[in-house]
């Protein structure tokens, strides 16, 4: 560790696997592996473990990568693909048999099915005692598979950075498969293979893992490696406490940007809280999270992820967000022409600081671009009774008769008419929104007139009026 407090010469990785979407725990761990790394000036890499070829898909793959990049996140360099690299896993198997780590096992799946039934009903837990164990008379073209030999005394311990120290007995840790009989590697070796040749020096993953940790040891001892160093993450749960589901919203990152209207900035600052602190600190920015993050912070407990807290933050976001980017995002859901794109800008410091999302923001956008007669929602058609659109045809005679076409004056002049009329403001108001928006919640209504323009304000309000102006 330098003076700075830096720990020299970090190598992080991220090791999915492409057999569905990037869901919002493993999004968590990529970004927790992100800024270790870059807190620490290190790298940060990607590994996509495709091994699983039956269950692999090269969508999924391209979700992944496109939901880090999204998020910000991609890894440095190129993707490294696990499947690329089988021959290299199956050379490590072999080259522990040549030590004495590992041996060939011929047991037959009867032999185990035995061995398992009969450990059933000692009521014992399963441990394969393989009778090859320490055997090298070798049967001549039979299937087999490599198993590693696993210490059986003594324990086994990790110092985690989140867990604190851990200890398994080895007696818990049975030989286990490295290499298949059709010559594939297990996950457990792959990982253990492609860690070390890629120089990865800490293991940043969900806890769910910790045990697999023990028996990844157990490689790494017999190979005389470097023991990278481990931190296992609680795992997020529903905001009931319960394991994370789609009930709770544990969607793909695709979903929160397309579905949901989450900005990346927003997703980012909530999964960086969910587990991990700093002080107070709820609106924390991309820079600040790099210089503060460590995982000493990280909690011990499951953190639970809470949709209306994300919507919450992502409405900060919005506000926060430039107007033309906003425009831009949220233009498609109209189809727009580029033209037409400047209205929608003008309209983005209104339409965002009600919105808590994308969606929330088109739908506040639609009265601008709607055709007349302009539709009404059932509380804006439940509003313009005889007596409100009689209001609106005051509302139109003065705003039709002010001399300039802007906020102040519009909003004295329909003031005017509320007080010549002995009526209160909202009795113009509301009936005005409702006939300019087609609905009940809008930005401020002389906003509405200023954006639609006179002649579109006034053609809407005379299509709701009961009477026509004199």
């Amino acid at each position: 560790m330098s003076a700075s407090g830096k720990i020299e010469g970090v190598v992080t990785r991220f090791a999915p696997s492409p057999t569905g979407y990037l869901h919002i725990g493993g999004a968590r761990t990529a970004l927790f592996n992100w800024l270790f790394a870059r807190h620490h000036g290190g790298k940060y890499l990607l590994r996509i473990e495709d091994t699983d070829k039956v269950r692999s898909t090269k969508e999924a793959i391209d979700a992944i990568l496109d939901g880090l990049d999204w998020l910000g996140i991609s890894g440095d360099g190129e993707p490294y693909f696990q499947s690329q690299f089988e021959k290299r896993h199956a050379e490590v198997a072999h080259q522990l048999i040549d030590m004495g780590a590992a041996y060939r096992c011929y047991m037959t799946q009867d032999e185990l099915a035995a061995a398992r039934e009969k450990a059933q009903a000692e009521r014992k837990p399963f441990r394969i005692n393989s009778p090859w164990r320490e055997r090298s008379d070798w049967p001549e073209g039979q299937p087999y598979v490599i198993r590693i030999k696993a210490p059986q005394d003594g324990e086994t311990v990790i110092d985690d950075l989140v867990q604190g120290r851990v200890t398994v007995a080895n007696a818990e840790i049975d030989d286990f498969i490295l290499l298949r009989s059709d010559g594939t590697p297990t996950y457990m070796l792959a990982v253990v293979v492609d860690d070390f040749d890629m120089g990865v020096t800490h293991v940043i993953r969900g806890d769910d893992h910790l045990n697999n940790a023990f028996r990844q040891l157990a490689i790494i001892k017999a190979m005389g490696w470097p023991v990278p160093t481990y931190a296992h993450v609680p795992l997020i749960h529903g905001f009931d406490g319960a394991k994370l589901s789609k009930r709770h919203g544990a969607l793909g990152v695709d979903a929160y940007r397309d579905e949901l209207g989450i900005l990346p900035e927003a997703l980012f600052n909530y999964l960086l809280r969910l587990g991990w602190g700093h002080g107070d600190d709820e609106i924390i920015s991309r820079d600040q999270a790099i210089e503060w993050f460590d995982v000493d912070h990280v909690g011990k407990s499951p953190s639970r992820f809470d949709l209306k807290k994300l919507e919450n933050l992502n409405g900060h976001y919005l506000r926060e967000a430039d107007d033309t980017r906003l425009a831009m995002l949220i233009s498609r859901k109209f189809g727009l022409a580029y033209e037409e794109l400047p209205l929608l800008v003008r309209a983005m410091p209104e339409l965002k600081a009600r919105a808590h999302n994308l969606n929330e923001l088109a739908e506040g956008a639609e009265f601008l671009f709607a055709k007349r007669p302009l539709p009404l929602d059932e509380k804006a058609a439940d509003l313009l009774t005889g007596e409100a659109r009689t209001h609106l045809a005051l509302a139109h005679d003065a705003l039709a008769a002010a001399p300039k076409w802007e906020h102040d004056t519009l909003d004295a002049a329909v003031r005017d008419v509320a007080e010549q009329s002995g009526l209160k403001l909202g009795k113009l108001a509301q009936p005005l929104r409702a006939a300019l928006t087609g609905k009940t919640t809008s930005p401020g209504i002389f906003d509405v007139l200023v954006l639609l323009g006179k002649d579109e304000s006034l053609a809407r309000i005379a299509d709701h009026m009961l009477e026509p102006t004199k």
